[in-house]
């Protein structure tokens, strides 16, 4: 039973879930035909006095997929350019492979059910994830298939912000513009919001009880 203000570990506070950071940097809008090309993950854990934190990060490089669209307003926002020799990425179901173990192995650690997206939109970094596992055959997808944790949302809520680098400034973070859009800095930027919208919601609420019914209680 989830109570504000009191410490918790992972497998208790989010209905079993394991909350993890991904961003996804890609080669347009649509996830069936246009280019996975950069995705990064950030894992969370609580400390000793029950604030949430990020802890390990995994990033790659994506091979385009044979036939994918590659929208050149995308890589003028992103700054990718997908066929550089020194890219260092991996083909398509090698990539999810190093993103999915350690969360798979997190999941596993923490005592949850299964891992769920946290994302800023996080309906289009889910997208991108499952049409990739689905057209690689990747089976053990971690990820709740369409349940997500959006910081927009939860930013608009705590910051009256909606934009990530806004947002981030409102949270007293700092926000530097020439590493934005790449995959590993709006992942860890987007994992620090998540980490303070939820601390934030824990001091306000610090030795008030209300609690919520488990998912043994409530279906999914």
């Amino acid at each position: 039973m989830y109570q504000p203000g009191r410490a918790y570990r992972l497998n208790e506070r989010f209905r079993g879930y394991l909350p993890v950071v991904v961003d996804v940097e890609t080669g347009g809008f649509n996830e069936r035909t246009d280019a996975l090309l950069e995705i990064a993950a950030v894992l969370l854990d609580f400390d000793d006095k029950g604030r949430l934190h990020t802890t390990k990060s995994f990033t790659t490089h994506v091979v385009p997929f044979d036939g994918s669209n590659i929208e050149p307003k995308s890589l003028q926002v992103n700054g990718i350019d997908p066929y550089h020799p020194l890219r260092a990425a991996r083909e398509e179901r090698e990539a999810l492979s190093h993103i999915f173990t350690p969360v798979r192995d997190a999941v596993s650690a923490a005592g949850c059910t299964r891992a769920i997206l946290v994302g800023h939109n996080a309906f289009f970094d889910l997208k991108f994830v499952n049409a990739a596992a689905d057209r690689t055959g990747i089976k053990k997808n971690p990820f709740h298939p369409f349940s997500c944790f959006d910081t927009v949302s939860f930013c608009g809520l705590a910051y009256g912000q909606t934009v990530l680098a806004r947002a981030a400034v409102a949270a007293g973070m700092d926000w530097d513009t020439n590493e934005a859009h790449s995959a590993i800095y709006d992942t860890r930027k987007t994992a620090e919001l998540f980490c303070s919208v939820v601390n934030r919601w824990e001091e306000l609420h610090d030795g008030i009880e209300a609690p919520i019914a488990d998912g043994s209680i409530i279906p999914r």
